[in-house]
Order: C-alpha cells, then structure tokens, then sequence
C-alpha cells in the first residue's frame, strides 16, 4: 500500500515541476514583451494628447459640433476589448463585468445596444450567453497597430454620421502600472468636451488656417482612431502585465506544492522502509521459532 501511495505522490511531483516549467517560462515571456509594450504606449500617448490639445483648442473657438438630442430609443454601441488568449488572471474577467454592467444600465434605460467585440474571450463570452456581437475582431490584441484600429474604427465612425448609431464607447482596461490596471469605459462619439479637457495638461495655443471647421473636419477621423489604438496598446500592456503576475504567483505555488509533496513523499518512504523491515524482524522470528 505504502509503495503504491509513494508512486502516486512521485508522479504528481513530477507533473507539478512540469507545470512549473511552463508557468516560469510564460512569466518570462511576458515580462519580456511588457517592456515594448510600455514603449508603444508612451510613444502612442504622446500623439493622442497632441490630438487632444488640437481638439480642446477647437473646443474653445466654438467649433466643436454638437450631436442633436435624441428622442426615444438610442442606439448605442458597445466596443469591449479583451485577450485572445486566457491565463491572465482577473484581466478579462474585469473587462467582461463593466461590459455587462454598462450593457444593462444602457437597456434598462430603453436604449439598444449592440457588441463589438475585440478578442476571442469577449466573442466567447457574448455567444455563450446567446448575445451575437455585430462584430469581432481576433488575433490583434497581443500586438496592435494603427491599422487595427482604422479596421475597427471606420466602419463605426460611419455609421455614427449615417444614423445608424448614436454612441459609440469603447470598454478596456487601462494600464497604470505593472501592478495597476483599471477597467474602465470611454465614449469615443459623440465627443463629451468635458472628457477630452480633461485628457490633456495644456492647451496649444494653436492657430488654424485656413479655417477651423476645416481642420475639425480632417481631425475628428484621425482623433477617433488615435483614441481606439490608446486603449487596444493599453489594454495589451495590462494584458502582458496581468499575465506576469498571474504566472509568478502560479509558479509559486506550484514551488510550495511541490514542498508539500516531497514532505509526503519522504513519509511516504519511511513507512515503506518501516514496514519492509517489520516483516523481516516477523520473517525471522518465525524462522527462529
């Protein structure tokens, strides 16, 4: 019996340090791939607050558009950005509850609302529950570039002009720290002024020619894909760096379990030994007998 528990306990240590390798080596990985993604951030955000001043300048001459109330039902669209892949703690998790938080307070209100959704774990979310996003868009989250965001951006910016839809915010995690990640939400259309002040630390001091409605014109396409590759490259930095920390906290664990087990192990070992040699001492009391 002894013999067979010991065997049992070897083959769990021996998959336990398996699953250990594997664990160390994602860690590595995307620890590795953090520190680019940081750099793509800064350098993004660099441009977006550019943008951003711009905006706020053409905010101030009165230029701004304003978006004509809506009477009755609004149509409302959603975009929720998580991971293609899992094993990255709560991230996506997090993303999927504010999305399903905003979807019921918008319906609640007698708004439609429909998904875009950004990653496979949201696509798999909204379909397991019977909700089919109007459209998904996979295999750009690790590494996102701008014409990601034009892909997903340019069709919803159309249909906001046609009429077709009448909010577009975007739903992701924002990346603080490798510690800090927030999920968050931002409406890309139609521009909240308030919002946008708040964005940026100073305003230009820009002046426009030949006009600034013309400018507004060729900008607005260009401050609303800029918006949604921030949040794709923010929500990429919070996914390697999720995935740093969930992967450091497995391989400990698999080192404390592994702890365990040799502790079983060598018990294990010492009632095999102990039994073999209480039925040698029995063995050869019954020969002298």
């Amino acid at each position: 019996m002894a013999s067979a528990e010991l065997r049992i306990i070897n083959r769990r240590i021996k998959s336990v340090k398996s699953t250990k390798k594997i664990t160390r080596a994602m860690e590595l990985i995307a620890s590795s791939r953090i520190v680019k993604a940081q750099q793509r951030l800064t350098s993004s955000n660099n441009y977006t607050n550019l943008l951003s001043q711009i905006v706020e300048e053409l905010t101030g001459s009165g230029e701004m558009p304003s978006s004509p109330p809506v009477e009755g039902t609004k149509k409302i669209t959603l975009v929720v950005i998580t991971s293609d892949r899992g094993l990255a703690g709560a991230y996506n998790t997090n993303i999927l509850k504010l999305a399903e938080a905003r979807k019921a307070e918008y319906e609640n209100l007698n708004n439609k609302v429909e998904i875009v959704t950004v990653g496979k774990k949201a696509n798999g979310y909204f379909k397991y529950r019977n909700i089919e996003p109007k459209q998904n868009y996979e295999g750009i989250t690790d590494e996102p570039n701008f014409e990601n965001a034009l892909e997903i951006m340019t069709p919803l910016v159309q249909e906001f002009y046609d009429g077709k839809t009448n909010q577009i915010e975007i739903v992701y995690t924002e990346y603080k720290s490798a510690m800090t990640q927030t999920a968050l939400y931002k409406t890309v259309l139609p521009f909240e002024v308030e919002q946008i002040a708040k964005e940026i630390e100073s305003v230009g001091g820009y002046t426009f020619e030949p006009s600034a409605s013309q400018v507004l014109s060729n900008i607005i396409p260009k401050y609303t894909n800029a918006t949604i590759f921030s949040s794709l490259l923010n929500a990429s930095t919070s996914e390697h760096a999720s995935r740093m920390r969930a992967m450091k906290a497995a391989t400990e664990n698999a080192e404390e379990l592994i702890k365990i087990l040799s502790r079983q192990s060598n018990q294990a070992r010492q009632a095999e030994i102990t039994t073999e040699i209480s039925e040698i001492v029995g063995g050869a009391e019954a020969l002298a007998g």
